[in-house]
C-alpha cells in the first residue's frame, strides 16, 4: 500500500514524532511505502510531494516543527479542489491518507472521508480544544513553555512592582491560559469562555499590590470583557474563515494601568508557545498516535481519529472530533473560581 501523509494548520512540537511511528512502523512491520505531501492540504491539491522513508525520518523525534510543512489550505474554497485532489493521489499511486492536524485539518479529512477519500486523523493543537480525546500533543508543550515564562516574570514584576499581563494562545478555548496559569501562580486568569469585568480584575490587582506583591494576570487571546469584543489583528480571515486575534494582553494593561494607578506591561508569548522541542509527554503522545494511525490504515479502518482516553489511545470517528470544539467545563474547576475574573 502506498500511504500520503500531511500536517496542516498550525504548527506544534510533536509532529515530527507523529510522522516517524507512522513511517517507521509502516516499513518495518507492514511493509508499506510512503509519500509525503508537502504544506497540508496544499500539497495533495498541487501535487507537491516529498520522499518519506526511514532515511527521511530518522532523527527527527526531538525537532519542533514539521518536516512536511504546513498551511492553512481548504480545498473545499478552491474551484474543483476536491476533483484535483482526487486526480492527484490515483496520479501517485496514493491508497490512503494519514492527515496530522487540528479542527480545519481534520475538518477537510472528515468531508473527504464522506466523499470517498480513504483517510484517518491524528488530533494536532496547542490549544488541546479537539473533541472525543483527552489531550492532543503539542498542548503539554505549550503550557510548559507558558509556565516557565510566568515563573520568570514573577521576579520582574516584583521587582519594580508593576502588573505584567501575559497574553496566550487559546482562540476559543482557554486550556493553555489555565494551566499555565494554574501551574505558574497567577493572580487572574482570563479565559475565552466567560467574559470578564475589567473593574473585577482591577480590585484583585490592587488587592495584590496591597499585600506588597505584584500581580500576575493571565490571558487567553480570545477572551472579551463584559459588553466587549475579541481584540483583532486586523479584520482579514483565512481559508477557514477566522480573523487574526491579537492584543487583548495590551488593552487589557492600559486598562489596568489607568484604574490602578500602577505601571502595568504587556508580554505576549505567540508563536513562542509553537516553537522548539516536545516534552517528552507529547513525544510519547505523538508516537502513541503514530502508531496507532498507521495501524488503522493497514487494516482498513478509515473515517477515525486517533484519540486519548484515559491512558488508552483509540479510535473515534472523525466526526467525533470536529464537529464541536473542547471548551474549557468551568463548572469542574470552582475550586479556582476566585482565579477567573468574573
Amino acid at each position: 500500500m502506498r500511504i500520503g501523509v500531511l500536517t496542516g494548520g498550525g504548527d506544534c512540537p510533536g509532529l515530527n514524532a507523529v510522522i516517524r511511528a507512522v513511517v517507521r512502523k509502516g516499513v518495518a512491520t507492514y511493509g508499506h511505502e510512503f509519500v509525503g505531501f508537502r504544506d497540508g492540504w496544499r500539497g495533495p491539491l498541487e501535487g507537491q510531494t516529498k520522499p518519506l522513508g526511514i532515511a527521511e525520518v530518522r532523527g527527527i523525534l526531538p525537532r519542533g516543527g514539521t518536516i512536511l510543512g504546513s498551511s492553512r489550505t481548504n480545498p473545499f474554497k478552491i474551484d474543483g479542489g476536491v476533483e484535483k485532489i482526487k486526480e492527484n493521489l490515483a496520479s501517485l499511486g496514493v491508497d490512503a491518507l494519514v492527515a496530522i492536524g487540528g479542527e480545519d485539518t481534520l475538518g477537510v479529512a472528515t468531508k473527504l472521508d464522506e466523499l470517498g477519500v480513504k483517510v484517518v486523523g491524528v488530533p494536532k493543537t496547542i490549544d488541546n480544544d479537539l473533541n472525543a480525546t483527552d489531550y492532543t500533543f503539542g498542548f503539554d508543550t505549550a503550557v510548559n513553555i507558558a509556565m516557565e515564562a510566568i515563573d520568570r516574570l514573577h521576579t520582574t514584576a516584583e521587582s519594580h512592582h508593576r502588573t505584567l499581563v501575559v497574553e496566550v494562545m487559546g482562540r476559543h478555548a482557554g486550556w493553555i491560559a489555565l494551566h499555565a496559569g494554574l501551574a505558574g501562580g497567577a493572580n487572574v486568569i482570563l479565559l475565552p469562555e466567560r467574559q470578564f469585568d475589567v473593574e473585577q480584575v482591577a480590585q484583585y490587582v490592587e488587592k495584590r499590590f496591597q499585600h506588597q506583591y505584584a500581580p500576575i494576570v493571565v490571558v487567553a487571546e480570545g477572551a472579551q470583557p463584559l459588553d466587549g469584543q475579541m481584540v483583532l489583528h486586523n479584520q482579514e480571515l483565512d481559508a477557514f474563515g477566522h480573523v487574526r486575534l491579537g492584543g487583548i494582553g495590551q488593552w487589557l494593561a492600559e486598562q489596568l494601568e489607568a484604574k490602578t494607578g500602577k505601571e502595568a506591561r504587556t508580554v505576549v508569548l505567540g508563536h513562542i508557545q509553537r516553537g522548539g522541542t516536545p516534552t517528552a509527554f507529547d513525544r510519547v503522545l505523538s508516537t502513541r498516535f503514530g502508531l496507532q494511525a498507521i495501524d488503522a490504515v493497514h487494516e482498513g479502518d478509515f473515517g477515525k481519529m486517533m484519540a486519548l482516553r484515559g491512558t488508552d489511545i483509540v479510535r473515534v470517528p472523525l466526526k467525533e472530533g470536529t464537529g464541536e470544539l473542547k471548551t474549557v467545563p468551568l463548572e469542574r474547576y470552582t475550586e479556582a473560581e476566585v482565579f477567573f475574573g468574573s
